[in-house]
C-alpha cells in the first residue's frame, strides 16, 4: 500500500514508537500519581520525563504547562470553552477545522459569543494579517487559527499574528495538529498563548494523545473535573498546572508513545522532515500541472507559505470517486471530501465537490510519486 493519507494520522509508525507501547504495558503497570509504591513512581516518572520532553521540543518554559489530553480536539475544546465569556468576540482563520468551528458555533448559537472569519491569503501573508485586523473589535478576546491547513496546505504567519494579537490585548491559540513535528514551534519565543497539538501525525506517536501547552496566565476552566492524585481532601478541582486539566486515568501507553515519536522526529531533525515531505509534493504538483484533467487549488507549493499537504480533483469525478479508484486499484491511500473543514472548501470553493488530498511523511518514497501519477494518468 502507498499510504497518502498522514494528515489523518502518520503510518507506518517508527519502530522505537511501537517498541515503546509495547514495553509500557509490561513496565509500567501502576497507575501515575495514583500510590506512593515503586510500580506508581515509575509510572509517574515516565509520565514526567516525557512532559520534559515536550517542553524542552516546543520550548513550553515548564513542564508544568504542558497537559496531556486525548487529541488536539480536546486541547481546542478546553481554551475556547474554558476562556471565553458572554459579550466576548473571536475572530478565526477562513481554513478552521471542525474542532474550532463546531465548538464556537455552539457558543454563538447559546448567545455567549460572537465571531468572524478572516480570510487567508496564498502567499500574501501580510494580507492576511490585515484580514484578522480588519475584524478586531473592543470585544474580542481571542483569536484561534490552524498553523497550517488540513485541506489546503497554506500556512499562516503564527509568529506574526501572534505579535498582533498581543498589541491588541488578545490572546492567540494555535492549532498546530498539521504542524507539530513538521514544522519548528517556538511557544515562549513565538508568544503563543494556547498551542493544542496532535500526538499522532507529524510527532509518530499513537492515537489518543494530545497536547495543550499554556503560555499565558489565562488558565482555563477544565472540561473535566475529577481525581487527579492530588489535594484529594480538597471538594474543589485543583488550580494549578498541569493537575487542574489532569483528572482521571491518564493514557500512560499513549504518553510514552509520544515521547518515542518525539525522539524520533529530533533524530530525523524537523528540517529534514519538512524539506523531504515537500520535495514530495513539489514532483507531484509539476506532473499534475501537466495533465489537463487536474484540477490543481493551489500555487506550487513553498517552503515559506505551504506545508506539506496537496488538494486536487480529476474533471468529470467525485472526490470520493477518485479515491475509491485509487484505493481498489492501485492501493493507494488518499482522503477525499470535505475533510471536516467546511470553512476551508467554502473559501476554495470546493464545498460541493470536496477534493482529494495527499499528504506524504517521512516514509513515503519518491518512487510512490511516480506510480501516483500513472495511476491518475489512467484514471
Amino acid at each position: 500500500m502507498i499510504y497518502l493519507d498522514n494528515c489523518a494520522t502518520t503510518f507506518p509508525k517508527p519502530e522505537n514508537v511501537i517498541r515503546s507501547v509495547c514495553n509500557s504495558f509490561k513496565k509500567f503497570g501502576a497507575n501515575p500519581g495514583r500510590g506512593g509504591h515503586n510500580a506508581a513512581m515509575q509510572s509517574s516518572q515516565a509520565v514526567f520525563e516525557v512532559r520534559e520532553k515536550v517542553q524542552e521540543f516546543f520550548n513550553a518554559g515548564e513542564p508544568e504547562n504542558v497537559i496531556f489530553t486525548s487529541g488536539c480536539t480536546e486541547s481546542l475544546n478546553t481554551v475556547i470553552k474554558g476562556i471565553l465569556k458572554k459579550g466576548d468576540h473571536v475572530v478565526i482563520s477562513s481554513l478552521e477545522h471542525n474542532s474550532v468551528v463546531r465548538p464556537l458555533e455552539r457558543l454563538k448559537k447559546e448567545g455567549v459569543i460572537t465571531y468572524d472569519v478572516a480570510e487567508v491569503c496564498e502567499c500574501d501573508h501580510d494580507k492576511t494579517l490585515d484580514n484578522f485586523r480588519n475584524k478586531f473589535n473592543d470585544h474580542t478576546r481571542l483569536v484561534v487559527c490552524t498553523h497550517g491547513s488540513n485541506v489546503f496546505g497554506l500556512r499562516l504567519p503564527v509568529e506574526r499574528l501572534a505579535a498582533l494579537c498581543h498589541q491588541y490585548g488578545i490572546k492567540i491559540c494555535v492549532d498546530a495538529a498539521q504542524t507539530a513535528g513538521v514544522l519548528p514551534i517556538d511557544v515562549k519565543g513565538d508568544c503563543i498563548d494556547y498551542l493544542c497539538l496532535s500526538g499522532h501525525k507529524g510527532l509518530y506517536g499513537p492515537m489518543g494523545i494530545g497536547v495543550l501547552i499554556i503560555n499565558c496566565d489565562t488558565v482555563p476552566m477544565p472540561l473535566k473535573e475529577g481525581g487527579t492524585g492530588s489535594s484529594s481532601l480538597s471538594l474543589e478541582q485543583p488550580d494549578f498546572l498541569p493537575d487542574r486539566f489532569e483528572s482521571g486515568t491518564p493514557n500512560l501507553t499513549g504518553i510514552c508513545g509520544l515521547g518515542a515519536g518525539i525522539n524520533f522526529v529530533k533524530f530525523k531533525g524537523t528540517e529534514n522532515i519538512f524539506k523531504h515531505e515537500m520535495n514530495f509534493l513539489s514532483r507531484v504538483y509539476k506532473m499534475l500541472c501537466q495533465n489537463d484533467n487536474i484540477i490543481l487549488y493551489t500555487q506550487k507549493p513553498d517552503l515559506n507559505y505551504h506545508v506539506p499537504v496537496l488538494s486536487f480533483n480529476i474533471k468529470g469525478k467525485s472526490s470520493e470517486e477518485t479515491a475509491a479508484i485509487l484505493n481498489r486499484r492501485f492501493n493507494i491511500a488518499a482522503r477525499a471530501g470535505l475533510h471536516c473543514s467546511p470553512l476551508a472548501h467554502i473559501s476554495m470553493g470546493t464545498e460541493n465537490t470536496g477534493t482529494v488530498r495527499i499528504c506524504p511523511s517521512v516514509f513515503t518514497d519518491y518512487s510512490n510519486c511516480e506510480f501516483l501519477i500513472k495511476a491518475l494518468k489512467k484514471i
